[in-house]
C-alpha cells in the first residue's frame, strides 16, 4: 500500500484535502469527525496527529465535481444542510466531516433499507439526523427540520428540479446554495442528457436558483452532472 507523503488543504475547496501518496497519485481527503471510524470500506491516513478519510469520487458525486473543477465548495463548517436522498450516507459522511460537530445534517430518504444503514453511521456521527419520507412532500417534515444554508439533492425522481424548488421554498434560506446531482437518465431514459440538463436547470431559475456552475461527471459517474446555484428568494 503506497504511504502519504503529505496531507495539505486544497487551495481552492474549504474543508477539503489533498493526499499525496509515494506512488505520485493525488486523492481527496476530509479530516476524520469520527477517528478511527470507516464508513464505505474508504482508506483511512494518519498525519500527524490527524486522521483523514479518503474521498473516493467514482463513490461519491461531490467529490468527482469538485475533481473535475466545480466553481466552488459552498459547504462550511457549522453549516445546517438538508440532504435529499441521502441513501447510505456515503457523502453525508464527508459533510458531516466538513460541517464538524457545530453542523447539521438532516438526511431524508424514502427506502427504509437504506435509511437502516444511514441510522448506523449517523449512530456514531452525531451531526447526522436521519428522516425516513418523501421528499416530493416537504411538509410532511417541516416540523423536524430548521431553516439550512444548504441543500444537497440526488434524488432519482423525475421533475427533480422542481421536487428540489419546493422544498427550498420551505426550507431555505436567502442566498442559501444548492448542489443538485442530475441523474438524466432516471429522469427521463427517451431524451438526450444536455436537453435534460437544460429543462431542469430552467425550472430552478424560475424558481428563483441563480445557477453558478454546472460540471458533468465523467469519468466518475456516466450521464451526471452536478449543479451549484444560489436561491434568491422572491420578495
Amino acid at each position: 500500500m503506497s504511504m502519504v507523503v503529505s496531507i495539505k488543504p486544497h487551495e481552492k475547496y474549504k474543508g477539503v484535502y489533498i493526499v499525496e501518496l509515494e506512488d505520485g497519485s493525488i486523492r481527496l481527503a476530509t479530516k476524520n469527525l469520527v477517528p478511527g471510524h470507516r464508513v464505505y470500506g474508504e482508506r483511512l491516513f494518519k498525519y500527524g496527529d490527524v486522521e483523514y478519510r479518503e474521498w473516493n469520487a467514482y463513490r461519491s458525486k461531490l467529490a468527482g465535481a469538485l475533481m473535475n473543477g466545480l466553481a466552488e465548495q459552498p459547504i462550511s463548517e457549522g453549516d445546517r444542510i438538508l440532504y435529499l436522498g441521502v441513501a447510505s450516507g456515503t457523502t453525508a459522511s464527508h459533510v458531516s466531516d466538513i460541517v464538524g460537530p457545530k453542523g447539521r445534517i438532516y438526511g431524508l430518504d424514502v427506502a427504509p433499507r437504506v435509511m437502516r444503514e444511514f441510522i448506523m453511521v449517523a449512530e456514531v456521527r452525531k451531526n447526522l439526523y436521519p428522516i425516513l419520507a418523501d421528499a416530493r412532500k416537504p411538509r410532511e417534515y417541516r416540523h423536524i427540520v430548521e431553516l439550512v444554508d444548504g441543500i444537497y439533492a440526488d434524488v432519482a425522481q423525475p421533475e427533480q428540479a422542481s421536487i428540489v424548488a419546493d422544498n427550498a421554498d420551505v426550507f431555505l434560506r436567502d442566498g442559501g446554495y444548492l448542489l443538485l446531482a442530475i441523474k438524466a437518465r432516471s429522469i427521463d431514459v427517451t431524451k438526450e442528457p444536455s436537453e435534460i440538463y437544460k429543462r431542469e436547470i430552467n425550472t430552478l431559475k424560475e424558481r428563483g436558483f441563480e445557477i453558478i456552475d454546472v460540471v458533468h461527471l465523467e469519468p466518475y459517474d456516466k450521464d451526471h452532472a452536478m449543479i451549484l446555484a444560489r436561491f434568491h428568494r422572491k420578495k
